[in-house]
């Protein structure tokens, strides 16, 4: 992990908006705090008022009568404050906890509809904190923060007119120095942001890399990584420390410059106050007034600072959910396409070309059919291009150049998510859910009853190892499926395939995690599978790839051979060499069938 030697900026005018969005779907919430709070901060004002006279006419004048009722005054102000300050506090953090818990609904739920594009270019650990993390400064806005804010400004503005009344030239240079605070703040405010957007990407970058660490803790042991890794993550610990203490130091010297703030002002108030009392231009209760109010401005101006920092936080964190949520998904993409209501399974690439990277092709105009309910075999070296061409089939990628087409219609014109729901995915390394094995299986088809599930499960051969379980299809299988073996992983997998009923079935070398026992056993239910399906298989087993309607020999981006079994053998080329290698050296040297790591001869 590097340090970006970039200053990330936030975008005030994108974090406005979500702002504008949040507190338009709270102003409910927000309106009855801030009524609360004008209560409380009104009531508030009632205890230091008091004080000029219980100075000035109850000991000065010595009018016990006023005692009592200046007393009774203050103490239901007192308790009138201490009341709505709770359920001022109650009712906007309640707000604040639902309007977190909204924004990661949303944030999700935009998330998981973003093209696989995003996905590819984004670490994990971004994704997370987008949801997580970038969700909680909505606290600063819905919650106290925006309400403590506003609840300082009017107590300041309320203060500081009362000390004009009370000594408007005391007053004047009273607001020189709060002027300097405030000029001292908003710089302070304008360094602090970016280090606050720093932070989370920080935070980001070390939560993705723990992710992996924790995700791959077999590969990391097995290598005997674990000082390795120790060191990546107590770098990124050391980016954040530098990173929050910097924003400490910041805020730190925000609030001593508050405190020298309010220091000056005590002794400016004993030099010119005094004076005032000397000349007779202000009684003692005046001047004690005037002190409680001056601490009653001044006291949320520093509050102010700690808040803005805290809103300052909230604005960068919104800029980035803005960032995410401005991005198009698929369902605003599909709106502007055609429906498909039905799928009947013809596939055409048509002079396809692609690349990952601008420069380094990976396909170099691709040309193939395969009808409707036949099945086509890719075959070739590894990183020819043969799991591209699925990923474009799936829609899970574009083509630069030429088209995809499905049923004579351009894949680019074709609601993605109509058309994804015929497909059916069986990888080599497939996921399983942190969920039991019925819930893996049904994963494809919401709402799927047990006998179902289990139908299939018999197709694939689940059966065969689930009976084994003690609490047999309701086996929770961990996190990734890790307490099955990559054969049972597989055989989940293909029972999932099997329920979706696919109109196109895509198979990425999905026997490779089998034994020759087990790929026998579900044999049967791969051929059942693919019956009436359009069938696209990757460097499976040898019977699979002799059956298919035709096999395409890809190579470095190029089909170089097309044709059945029979076709390519007697044509003496390519493919028959891959097929004489998988009955000799191949079987020792662990290599897949119809795969082959060694480059073609030229």
């Amino acid at each position: 992990m590097t340090e970006s030697t970039s200053k990330p900026k936030v975008d005030a005018a994108r974090a406005w908006r979500e702002a504008r969005v949040l507190l338009r779907q709270h102003r409910g919430s927000l309106g009855l705090g801030l009524f609360l709070m004008l209560i409380s901060r009104l009531a508030g004002l009632v205890l230091p008022a008091s004080t000029k006279y219980l100075i000035d006419e109850v000991i000065g004048k010595h009018n016990g009568r006023l005692l009592l009722p200046l007393a009774l005054g203050a103490g239901a102000a007192t308790l009138l404050q201490a009341i709505t300050s709770y359920a001022n506090s109650q009712v906007v953090s309640v707000a604040a906890q639902r309007a977190i818990m909204a924004m990661r609904q949303r944030v999700q739920d935009h998330i998981l509809r973003l093209p696989i594009r995003y996905f590819d270019n984004t670490k994990s650990g971004v994704v997370i904190s987008r949801v997580m993390n970038d969700a909680e400064g909505v606290r600063n806005l819905v919650g106290t923060g925006i309400i403590q804010l506003v609840g300082g400004v009017l107590t300041a503005v309320i203060s500081l007119a009362v000390l004009f009344w009370l000594n408007w030239k005391l007053t004047l240079a009273t607001l020189i120095f709060l002027s300097a605070f405030g000029g001292a703040m908003a710089l302070a405010f304008r360094r602090l942001r970016p280090l606050f957007r720093k932070r989370s990407e920080i935070t980001a970058d070390i939560t993705g890399r723990l992710t992996e660490s924790v995700g791959g803790i077999r590969i990391l042991k097995i290598y005997v990584a674990e000082d390795r890794e120790r060191r990546i993550f107590a770098e990124g610990t050391e980016r954040l420390f530098r990173n929050i203490a910097g924003t400490l130091t910041g805020t730190s010297a925000i609030t001593a410059f508050g405190t020298a703030i309010v220091g000056a002002l005590g002794v400016l108030i004993m030099i010119i106050g005094g004076r005032a009392i000397l000349a007779g231009a202000m009684t003692l209760g005046d001047l004690i007034m005037y002190t409680f109010f001056v601490g009653l401005m001044a006291a949320p101006v520093v509050q102010i600072a700690n808040i803005g920092t805290q809103v300052s936080e909230a604005f960068a964190g919104l800029d980035r959910v803005r960032e995410v949520l401005d991005m198009p998904t698929e369902d605003q993409e599909d709106a502007a396409r055609e429906p498909l209501p039905i799928v009947e399974g013809s596939v055409a690439f048509h002079d396809v070309h692609f690349a990952y990277e601008e420069g380094s092709p990976v396909l170099k105009g691709i040309s193939f059919e395969v009808p409707a309910g036949s099945t086509a075999a890719l075959v070739g070296s590894s990183g020819g291009g043969k799991s591209t061409i699925l990923s474009l089939a799936m829609a899970f990628n574009h083509p630069q150049q030429g088209r995809v087409l499905v049923d004579g219609k351009n894949i680019e014109t074709l609601r993605l998510r109509e058309y994804r729901a015929k497909l059916g995915v069986v990888m080599q390394d497939n996921f399983l859910f942190d969920g039991t094995v019925a819930d893996n299986i049904g994963f494809a088809k919401p709402g799927a009853t047990r006998e179902e599930i289990e139908t299939v499960g018999r197709i694939a051969h689940v059966h065969e190892f689930v009976d084994r379980f003690d609490q047999g299809y309701d086996t929770v299988v961990g996190e990734r499926g890790v307490k099955l073996s990559g054969g049972q992983r597989q055989r989940v997998a293909i029972a999932r395939a099997i329920l979706a009923d696919p109109r196109i079935l895509l198979l990425d070398e999905a026997t490779s995690s089998l034994d020759s026992e087990s790929e026998a056993m579900i044999r049967d239910g791969l051929r059942r599978l693919r019956t009436g399906r359009t069938t696209f298989v990757i460097a499976h087993r040898l019977s699979t790839i002799e059956s298919a309607d035709q096999i395409l020999v890809v190579e470095q981006g190029e089909i170089v051979e097309r044709g059945t079994h029979r076709e390519l053998l007697a044509l003496n080329g390519r493919y028959k060499q891959l097929h004489d290698r998988q009955h000799g050296v191949e079987m020792d040297q662990f290599i897949n069938p119809g795969e082959d790591f060694t480059a073609p001869p030229v």
